[in-house]
């Protein structure tokens, strides 16, 4: 077994560590040179594959390290607070950005290429300077009047994706939403997380539970489009959709307004909102914030100062 061990890792005089820098290349000088004397004893085989597998750790660990999505994920965790790593988790699954460069879209955990083959969207590839707003809104707490206004005064499109809760405690402010010529999209009737849902018939009712929701509030057909709870989604869901017809909208930029107890700050958004804008970018903030309805009338004034318009979802 030793022998057969010993012709599977190392063959007798002929060792070569591999490395892929200059650092492992010495590492390797030395360990080869220490391999060559332990193969003169009777545990030569042991010796050789604890070395070959401490080396090949090593270079795994610098592998996972060093790769691109774990420096984006790096990136992301040095760039925002405690509350949005619970959000943000920048692995498969979970919707993650990491901004590299301002006015530059994010690094995101799925491009825009491999998004397109589901109808799928983040952001629009383009060098112009348009933006595209959109709210999600789980319940109504008083602030959605204020964003409509705002979004009204500056003649500004965006999307309301909805839950079942707003529809069947705020139907006026729907009604007010397709009035005004938003459009108003699915955030499935009960938020669940629906990369759990592996049943095409269960997906498929969160999303048509809803549509037959709306269409008795206004009396128009929902609009068909998802964007997935929290951001969690996984490659089948986006199948799923895209077969049920919908187009799925995940976001580019956003920032942690959702907790009613911790609000941010208008400087606080501003350093977020403006410092990370960029062409294409799908905005996502939630009509819950307190501090969205108060300073949007700004923001969009801040914008269109930075030489932005506003467009709609049905660009993309």
């Amino acid at each position: 077994m030793m022998e057969e061990m010993q012709h599977n890792f190392l063959p007798r005089g002929n060792i070569h560590i591999l490395t892929l820098s200059q650092a492992g290349i010495s590492m390797g000088r030395q360990f080869r040179k220490l391999l060559q004397q332990l193969f003169n004893r009777k545990r030569a085989a042991t010796a050789a594959l604890f070395f070959f597998s401490f080396l090949i750790g090593r270079f795994a660990a610098r592998m996972l390290t060093e790769s691109p999505a774990a420096l984006a994920s790096q990136t992301l965790q040095a760039q925002i607070g405690q509350s949005d790593r619970q959000s943000f988790l920048f692995e498969e699954g979970n919707w993650g950005l990491s901004f590299q460069e301002e006015g530059k879209p994010p690094i995101a955990n799925a491009s825009m290429e491999y998004l397109s083959q589901f109808h799928a969207f983040y952001a629009k590839d383009t060098e112009e300077k348009v933006l595209y707003l959109t709210f999600d809104a789980g319940y109504e707490n008083g602030n959605t009047a204020a964003i409509l206004d705002a979004l009204k005064k500056h003649q500004a499109p965006a999307a309301f994706f909805l839950v079942g809760n707003y529809l069947e405690t705020s139907p006026e402010l729907v009604k007010r939403m397709a009035a005004e010529g938003h459009i108003v999209g699915n955030h499935t009737f009960h938020h669940p997380d629906m990369s759990k849902i592996a049943s095409k018939e269960a997906f498929e009712k969160e999303l048509t539970d809803l549509e037959d929701l709306y269409q008795q509030v206004t009396g128009q057909p929902m609009k068909k489009y998802y964007r997935p709870p929290q951001g969690k989604y996984s490659e089948e869901n986006l199948k799923m959709a895209s077969e049920l017809g919908y187009k799925t909208f995940f976001w580019s930029l956003a920032y942690v307004d959702w907790y009613e107890d911790k609000q941010p700050t208008k400087e606080e958004a501003f350093q977020k909102l403006l410092g990370r804008i960029h062409p294409g970018a799908i905005v996502l903030l939630h009509s819950t914030s307190k501090t969205n309805g108060q300073i949007l009338d700004e923001l969009l004034t801040k914008w269109e100062e930075m030489g932005y318009r506003f467009g709609s979802l049905d660009e993309l």
